[in-house]
């Protein structure tokens, strides 16, 4: 299990996996973009290989953000942990589903870097929520590739996700 580090949080978004089909041969954008889609059926009893949850982050360490400050640590959570950060995403009955995935992945955002604050007092634009709005589709996008469904949430308690 990845533990869940204390870090301040202003905002946190939620990954979850489950395996969604198997496909040997590599996709095109166009192919991923077509298939994708958020993913409500997960099967607890299948667990999703570190190999795969490794190729999900490298592709998310791609990802462009704002001066490439990449303003959001990523948090992968598996077995209880992932259990409490979903009961921290079902308030008013919501996203029940969301404690069969195997995997959460938390994406906390992180102060700007010095030329990315700059930029957005400048403009009066919060790059830290676009650029965290390009990793969950980097993420989502990579685990479509290689078969993991995914569902991104952010109706939660992240008072309750930080306690973890």
């Amino acid at each position: 299990d990845y533990s869940i580090q204390k870090y301040k949080v202003q905002l946190f978004l939620r990954f979850c996996c489950g395996i969604i089909r198997k496909r040997s041969d590599v996709m095109n954008f166009q192919e991923i973009s077509t298939i994708r889609q958020s993913c409500r059926n997960f099967d607890a009893k299948k667990q999703i290989e570190d190999e795969k949850i490794q190729a999900i982050l490298a592709s998310a360490r791609l990802s462009p953000s704002a001066c490439n400050g990449q303003p959001y640590f990523l948090t992968v959570c598996k077995g209880e942990k992932a259990k409490q950060v979903a009961r921290a995403t079902m308030g008013m009955g919501m996203n029940k589903f969301s404690l069969d995935a195997p995997v959460q992945i938390v994406i906390s955002e992180m102060p700007y870097v010095k030329s990315a604050a700059l930029g957005a007092k400048l403009k009066g634009n919060d790059y830290r929520s676009i650029d965290i709005g390009i990793v969950c589709a980097y993420i989502t996008a990579s685990a479509t590739e290689l078969g993991v469904g995914s569902c991104i949430l952010g109706w939660l308690d992240s008072a309750k996700i930080k306690d973890e």
